[in-house]
C-alpha cells in the first residue's frame, strides 16, 4: 500500500528515503594507488553509460576512495553475490574482524573473488556533481558468472526471489 502524497523534497533524509525505494545491486569499487596496496569501497552508485564504447560510471562522495581515483587512472568493479554480504559490510566501513578479502588480479585491476561480475575500467572522464564526483570508466576487462545477486533496498540487504519466467532485455 502506498501512503498518501508527501511534501516535495524537504531535505537530505527525505530524498534518501525516497531513493531507497529503488532496489540496486551492490558493488565493491577497487583501486591500486601508486604507493601500493588495494583500496576498496562498497558502492551502489554504479551504472552503465554506453555500449559503444563500453562505459560505466561510479558516483563517489567526498571520501578516501574518491581521492585515490582522482590521483589514479583505473578502477575495478566487483558485482557482489548474495553470499558476499559480509564483504559489503567490511568495505562499507564496518570492518569484520578476522576477514581477509581474497583479491584476484586481472592485469592492472584487483577484484574480489566470488563476485558475479568483474568490470575493469580506465578513467576517461570525471564530472563534479553536487556533493559527489562521477568517474566515467572505459571497460578494459569484463567477466561474469551466474549466481544470485546481493541487493540493497530501503536501507537493508535483500534477496532475489526465484520464479522469473522469462528473460527480458531492455534496449
Amino acid at each position: 500500500m502506498i501512503a498518501g502524497p508527501r511534501p516535495s523534497v524537504t531535505g537530505a533524509r527525505h530524498f534518501r528515503a525516497a531513493l531507497g525505494r529503488f532496489a540496486t545491486g551492490v558493488t565493491v569499487i577497487t583501486t591500486t594507488p601508486p604507493e601500493g596496496g588495494v583500496h576498496g569501497m562498497t558502492a551502489n552508485g554504479f551504472l552503465s553509460v554506453s555500449l559503444d564504447p563500453p562505459l560505466v560510471l561510479v558516483s563517489l562522495g567526498n571520501c578516501t576512495m574518491a581521492e585515490h581515483l582522482h590521483r589514479g587512472d583505473r578502477y575495478g568493479v566487483t558485482v557482489l553475490s548474495a553470499e558476499q554480504e559480509e564483504l559489503s559490510r567490511h568495505f562499507g566501513g564496518r570492518p569484520c574482524p578476522g576477514l581477509t578479502p581474497d583479491f584476484q588480479w586481472r592485469g592492472d585491476h584487483a577484484f574480489l573473488s566470488g563476485g558475479l561480475a568483474e568490470i575493469g575500467c580506465r578513467i576517461v572522464d570525471r564530472h563534479p556533481a553536487g556533493d559527489h564526483v562521477l568517474f566515467i570508466g572505459e571497460v578494459e576487462h569484463l567477466e561474469y558468472r551466474e549466481g544470485s545477486p546481493l541487493l540493497f533496498y530501503t536501507g537493508g540487504y535483500r534477496a532475489l526471489h526465484a520464479g522469473l519466467t522469462e528473460d527480458v532485455f531492455f534496449y
